[in-house]
């Protein structure tokens, strides 16, 4: 054991008598210090939050548009191999879609329309055709009625997503196997109640018509990125033209 010499000893003594403790104690943390740490995970978790969120969002406005837009491209390809492998008049319906829409202002190309509304359905990047609650009236089938239809406006294709830009008059062209069948918007309902099933009615008249006729509606969510309210778009048919050898589309469409 070490010793401890006098002239330790005496300043010892000397720190007591002036009421100094003998040894430095170390002082406890502030609090200031255990604040500060607090805030520093409580900032780290928002960060983290975001991150997740952030990546939330990404797989469903972006990915979720890839996949679907790949699934839908597949499936097309698949009839228009049916079409080309049928030389004679085919039947519209088939197991991978019945035909394409072709709206020029909302600026996507071709959709594939398959039946049913359902999100397994249209979550494939499509338009879908109602089956439910009033059932869809085919082009053709011949019959007067609504060819009415459905696609989402945001993730998984948003096929949609650019109804607005859709103005009375445009074209809106549905194609057959063996027929072009063009459409003029007549009249447009920026929103209604998601549960407003009369704007589907094989009358439509909501959109100012009184007779049965050859219509078409086109439906999706409103607003961008919420299922509040519905958007509705309706068209006349105005004549169908055959289908040639070369699939020249309609002067609409050019």
């Amino acid at each position: 054991m070490a010793a401890t010499t006098g002239r330790e000893s005496d300043h010892e003594q000397d720190a007591e008598r002036d009421g100094a403790p003998a040894s430095p104690a170390s002082p406890p943390p502030p609090r200031r210090g255990r604040i500060a740490a607090a805030v520093s995970v409580f900032g780290e978790l928002l960060i983290t939050g975001g991150v997740i969120l952030g990546l939330f969002v990404a797989y469903s406005l972006w990915w979720t548009n890839v996949m679907a837009d790949r699934e839908a491209h597949k499936q097309g390809n698949k009839v228009r191999d049916h079409w080309a492998a049928d030389k004679g008049p085919g039947a519209l319906d088939t197991k991978d879609g019945i035909g394409f829409l072709h709206v020029p202002a909302l600026g996507k190309g071709e959709v594939l329309v398959e039946k049913g509304t359902s999100s397994k359905v249209l979550n494939d990047g499509v338009a879908g055709y109602y089956t439910d609650p009033v059932k869809a009236v085919l082009p053709t089938s011949g019959k007067k009625g609504n060819f009415s239809l459905a696609a989402h406006r945001d993730g998984h294709g948003a096929k949609f997503h650019n109804i607005d830009k859709i103005e009375k008059g445009d074209p809106v062209v549905f194609e057959s196997k063996d027929k072009w069948y063009v459409y003029k918007v007549y009249d447009i309902l920026p929103e209604t109640s998601k549960f407003d099933v009369d704007v589907i009615d094989q009358v439509p008249k909501q959109s100012g018509v009184k007779k049965p006729g050859h219509y078409i509606t086109l439906t999706t969510c409103t607003p961008v990125y919420t299922s509040r309210y519905r958007y509705v778009v309706w068209g006349e048919l105005e004549r169908v033209e055959k289908v040639d050898s070369e699939r020249t589309p309609p002067k609409e469409l050019r």
